[in-house]
């Protein structure tokens, strides 16, 4: 384990906002009830004045202090040189948490959690509740090292399995996560040799045989497939062509910008203002990590190399998660979670949440929920 601190150079960071700066605009659809819509993609009139603030007011340095106020670490697990966050919780034995991030989120979803989880007692909570907090950032996503081929979230889960028993010494730890992160978690769970439990706020596994019984569950098939031929085009392209898509938005902060900034929309619960969801620091936060460490080709491999390790071995029919599962179900999210029935299935549920409003970035979108379900939880092992 090598200590690690981000320290991006200011040329870079100029580079950025020169780049925004001199960005050419161009249309969108205009019409009668068409000039708030983000239906055609992301909305012109938002990108514009996001892109404004990222040029006259956004601060990498502030928000890069914030990324740097735990400890942070590099270590060579397989060909990876993974980097983490790890907090070691209050009191005298503190769980063992990983969370997993996906795409196109990082590790600063996590960053204002991370004491909340580990110190309970400093924000009114029990000491008994604690843990001690590992962040990774995806192989190939942020300070994570690249992968010289594209590799999924099996993969991943057998690197950060390593990383929690043979690294860190942490057995027995919670594996959590969304998006891919729940996909992570979920073999982890599945695979790896120290996880004790799983807790999701995706439905980021399914194995072969698995399918809708019941008319409810056929009818959230239904709905959800609808859903994913509506919002699913990007998954197309990072799964299949991910090598071209990396050209034009390696070239443009503001394209990649967009390209990320239209999902955190489409996923999250905006039924009160896209803005009430997220600040502007927030979004850009997130995507600046991807440009300032120059991952944004290499984070969408993972949708090429979940289809390329499914081929071998092959998880047996009707595979099933048997470590406990903890499920919160946020309302808004690109498929949501099936019922419940159908989700057993594939995973021992032990522990599940409804909760009324949030969505796919959970732990940005609604930091607390995810807290007390999490905790919640944990004292139900």
């Amino acid at each position: 384990m090598t200590p690690f601190k981000i320290e991006v150079p200011q040329a870079k960071l100029d580079h950025i906002r020169a780049r925004v700066k001199s960005y050419e605009w161009h249309e969108m659809p205009r019409g009668e009830g068409l000039d708030g819509t983000w239906a055609y993609g992301a909305n012109l009139d938002y990108m514009k004045k996001l892109c404004a603030y990222w040029v006259n007011t956004y601060d990498w340095r502030r928000w890069e202090a914030e990324l740097n106020r735990f400890p942070q670490f590099h270590a060579k697990v397989g060909d990876i040189n993974l980097h983490f966050y790890k907090e070691v919780g209050s009191g005298p034995s503190p769980k063992p948490l990983i969370l997993s991030h996906g795409w196109p989120g990082s590790v600063f979803e996590f960053i204002h959690i991370i004491a909340p989880l580990a110190h309970p007692e400093r924000f009114g909570g029990d000491v008994k509740d604690a843990f001690t907090v590992i962040v990774p950032s995806l192989p190939g996503y942020g300070w994570s090292g690249k992968p010289a081929r594209p590799i999924g979230p099996r993969t991943t889960a057998r690197l950060f399995d390593r990383l929690m028993t043979e690294t860190l010494k942490l057995p027995d730890y919670i594996a959590q996560g969304g998006d891919w992160g729940s996909a992570i978690s979920a073999w982890m769970g599945y695979e790896g040799k120290g996880c004790r439990a799983v807790h999701l706020n995706m439905m980021g596994w399914g194995a072969p045989g698995i399918h809708p019984e019941t008319e409810v569950e056929k009818q959230h098939a239904a709905r959800a497939a609808q859903l994913f031929e509506m919002e699913g085009a990007y998954f197309r392209e990072q799964t299949t062509k991910p090598q071209t898509l990396s050209y034009g938005m390696m070239d443009s902060p503001v394209g990649a910008c967009a390209w990320i900034v239209e999902k955190f929309h489409g996923w999250s619960d905006t039924r009160r203002g896209f803005e009430n969801a997220y600040t502007m620091d927030q979004l850009l936060t997130n995507v600046m990590i991807y440009l300032v460490t120059g991952t944004f080709n290499t984070a969408t491999w993972m949708y090429r190399g979940r289809v390329e390790e499914h081929l071998e071995p092959p998880l047996p029919q009707k595979a099933r998660v048997e470590k406990p599962v903890g499920i919160a179900a946020f309302p808004v999210d690109l498929i949501p979670f099936p019922p419940r029935t159908q989700v057993e299935r594939s995973l021992n549920v032990v522990h599940w949440a409804d909760f009324k409003e949030g969505g796919h970035f959970a732990a940005l979108e609604r930091p607390d929920d995810l807290v007390k379900d999490i905790r919640a939880f944990a004292r139900g092992l």
